[in-house]
């Protein structure tokens, strides 16, 4: 069939819809091929052509296809062999080699880490809202209105893991879509290459024809004048176009004192959320999620001696796991608390230590006394929970070198004078009181 009026008709809806040095620049240069299967072939002078217009242009192509060839056509690219100028020619050509036809599914690489999914990630109270966040964007990219989406908090708690499970999903839903995971380091070294070769614009191309870009650890900007410079301008262009960008930081834009405002402005004109350290409970989660990937049997006593001995950060947690199996294999021994206990004092240190005792102390105390740790360390005076409190204030002081001060700071924010009274209460008790005593002993015995 002779498909030229088509054709000329798909020109001239383009030509309606783009300036005229847009239509000059990327459609005066293009032919169609041949037309089979209901899939069109065309022909244009260059990969970043094609790129260009795949792209920018799709949607504006496959509509206009549809219009002017009165149904729907699948495209296929392929670029010109030779360095002449395409003639112009009103046949239909046949394509030169079947390996020059680049199929529409083509994307860079996303460097994303396949482990991280929003299946692995564990939801707890402190990264609810952020995983919440994070899902919506990753079933509609630049169509929420949480654009950019900057999620931030402390070291090793999970925006990384977060931020490439967004990527994954979109690629998952989405296999056209493109999608680039890179670090801010990353970034700034690419930059910075590109000048030594004199290649700032394949640079600047490579970054801007992306659907959704994924940025880490956006604080190493600071100071890097250039650098935010050039991320500022492809923050724009990609803002502009709508492309989803998503990037992670270890502290609110507002703390970032040596960004250029205009570019924090950026930041937070989308939605920014925050990761909390997680619970005991979601620590715990967190471990037994691991070892059930990882097709590991941990005793659950274990899981939770570590996950109450490493409380700030998850990436630490999961490392002194990985640690414990190491050691454990390497000595041929079952993984005990003993084991654990030597693993943890090796990566955190007699600090950590103190630490520890304060809160095994309260949950001891809390289970002999059956009561709550919560109402332990909390405001209630009955008179259960006052003496079980004191008996944990006592046992903290003497079996720990945690400060007075630490102690009331945990014990709910008190006083170190009310320590002090506590203390002087309960050894008062256990000079008077046998069974109080001997109660006092046995908790001692089960926590050493």
């Amino acid at each position: 069939m002779n498909y030229i009026e088509n054709w000329n008709l798909f020109l001239e809806l383009v030509q309606k819809e783009l300036s005229r040095q847009a239509y000059q620049t990327w459609f005066n240069s293009i032919n169609m091929l041949s037309i089979e299967n209901n899939e069109i072939t065309i022909e244009v002078p260059n990969r970043f052509h094609y790129e260009w217009l795949d792209s920018k242009y799709s949607s504006l192509i496959n509509r206009s296809l549809r219009q002017s060839f009165n149904k729907k056509l699948s495209v296929k690219y392929s670029v010109i062999i030779n360095t002449e100028p395409p003639a112009v020619s009103s046949a239909i050509s046949v394509p030169k080699k079947i390996e020059d036809l680049i199929p529409r599914k083509y994307h860079r690489k996303s460097q994303l880490n396949q482990r991280y999914t929003f299946k692995r990630f564990v939801e707890g109270r402190g990264n609810q809202f952020a995983k919440a966040a994070a899902s919506s964007v990753a079933d509609s990219p630049g169509q929420t209105p949480f654009n950019p989406l900057l999620i931030y908090s402390k070291p090793g708690l999970g925006k990384t893991h977060l931020l490439q499970a967004i990527g994954n999903h979109i690629l998952k839903t989405s296999s056209e879509t493109r999608v680039v995971y890179v670090t801010s380091e990353k970034f700034m070294l690419d930059f910075i290459s590109s000048i030594q070769n004199n290649k700032s614009t394949d640079f600047a191309k490579s970054y801007r024809d992306n659907d959704v870009l994924l940025l880490d650890d956006v604080q190493f900007f600071q100071t890097k004048e250039q650098t935010q410079e050039q991320f500022f301008h492809l923050f724009n262009d990609l803002f502009q176009q709508g492309k989803q960008i998503v990037l992670t930081t270890d502290r609110h834009p507002n703390e970032l004192t040596q960004l250029k405002q205009r570019l924090v402005s950026r930041f937070q004109s989308g939605l920014i959320v925050d990761m909390q350290p997680p619970d005991l409970e979601t620590r715990i989660a967190i471990l037994m999620n691991k070892a059930k990937n990882e097709k590991l049997d941990i005793p659950y006593e274990v899981t939770e001696f570590i996950a109450s001995s490493i409380t700030e950060d998850i990436r630490s947690m999961e490392g002194a796991l990985v640690k414990l199996l190491a050691l454990a294999s390497l000595k041929k021994a079952d993984i005990t608390i003993d084991l654990t206990r030597q693993v943890i004092h090796d990566l955190v240190g007699n600090t950590a230590f103190s630490q520890i005792s304060l809160k095994r102390i309260v949950a001891a105390v809390a289970e002999e006394c059956s009561v709550g740790i919560k109402q332990i360390i909390g405001k209630s005076r009955k008179m259960e929970l006052v003496n079980a409190r004191h008996t944990g204030m006592f046992l903290c002081r003497e079996l720990t070198s945690s400060s007075l001060i630490s102690i009331g700071k945990y014990f709910g924010g008190r006083d170190h004078s009310t320590v002090i009274h506590a203390c002087k209460t309960i050894e008062d008790k256990i000079r008077q009181d046998v069974a109080f005593s001997n109660q006092i002993n046995i908790i001692k015995q089960k926590l050493r």
